[in-house]
């Protein structure tokens, strides 16, 4: 039957099933099946490639370079992400009621965006980190070192997860329709106090500005790599060139001095015999 039009879904007009002890989401069944599986693949997938990375650089003494302390903690975010999307799928099947409790509602929203940030932090400061070792070589082997790059990465977890403490304030369990306060309507979601006092525009623009000034700044080190690669290939090229022209004179100059010795050779045979 045609119910439960949902135009902010963008479902109008499906087959959408209502509420029952199992099932209660906006979108129907053909969406939700299609989509839990490509969850799942993806789920098995990442944890089971996180943590090969995670064991790998861990167990051997070579991989322990200050580029794979990076990838490490980058990985270990993915899997933090990775163990929350069981929630994500609970709320996509059945958007309410929340049967997790108030802590794990708001751990959910504040985790996920603190390792979002993260991971946006952690790629922002291994193109710098890339980037003085491609242009500035001789003084990234001064200054990176892996005790300073595990302090980087503790500092750049400590101000991801400050940078969303908010979420953690801002999210809640509340009913989607206050007149109906009861235990089955309660939804994990942004209250209602985050809305109308502002908080969650501002809360907005924070994760627009981790996205923007990190794509920025992106830009312009992969601009300076770039830039520098194609010096060093010119430079390169005209030294390949120097060296090519130098053996070029050599051979020259060689075939002048055997031309010279044969002329004088037939010179010689040439004269008369006394």
């Amino acid at each position: 039957m045609k119910n439960r039009s949902n135009s902010s879904t963008g479902y109008d007009d499906l087959d959408i099933p209502p509420c029952t002890e199992t099932l209660c989401s906006f979108f129907p069944l053909t969406v939700l099946i299609p989509v839990t599986t490509i969850c799942i693949i993806l789920w098995i997938v990442g944890v089971t490639g996180n943590i090969i990375t995670i064991l790998t650089i861990g167990r051997y003494k070579d991989m322990k370079t200050t580029t794979n302390f990076y990838l490490s903690s980058m990985a270990m975010s993915d899997m933090i992400i990775l163990f929350c999307l069981p929630f994500d799928l609970y709320r996509l099947w059945r958007s309410k009621p929340w049967i997790f409790g108030d802590f794990l509602c708001r751990f959910f929203y504040f985790i996920g965006e603190g390792c979002t940030y993260s991971t946006i932090l952690h790629i922002t400061a291994l193109s710098i980190e890339r980037y003085l070792a491609i242009c500035f070589p001789l003084k990234a082997k001064v200054f990176i070192t892996k005790r300073r790059v595990k302090v980087v990465i503790i500092f750049l977890w400590t101000f991801a997860l400050l940078s969303a403490g908010p979420f953690f304030f801002l999210a809640g369990m509340e009913p989607k329709n206050f007149t109906d306060p009861s235990e089955s309507s309660l939804e994990c979601k942004d209250t209602r106090y985050a809305k109308e006092s502002g908080l969650l525009n501002i809360l907005l623009w924070v994760t627009t500005i981790y996205f923007f000034i990190p794509m920025f700044c992106l830009n312009i080190l992969y601009g300076c790599i770039g830039r520098t690669l194609w010096k060093k290939d010119r430079i390169r090229e005209s030294v390949a060139a120097s060296k090519e022209f130098r053996n070029h004179k050599h051979t020259v100059r060689l075939w002048d001095f055997v031309i010279v010795k044969i002329i004088i050779r037939a010179i010689n045979k040439q004269k008369p015999q006394v």
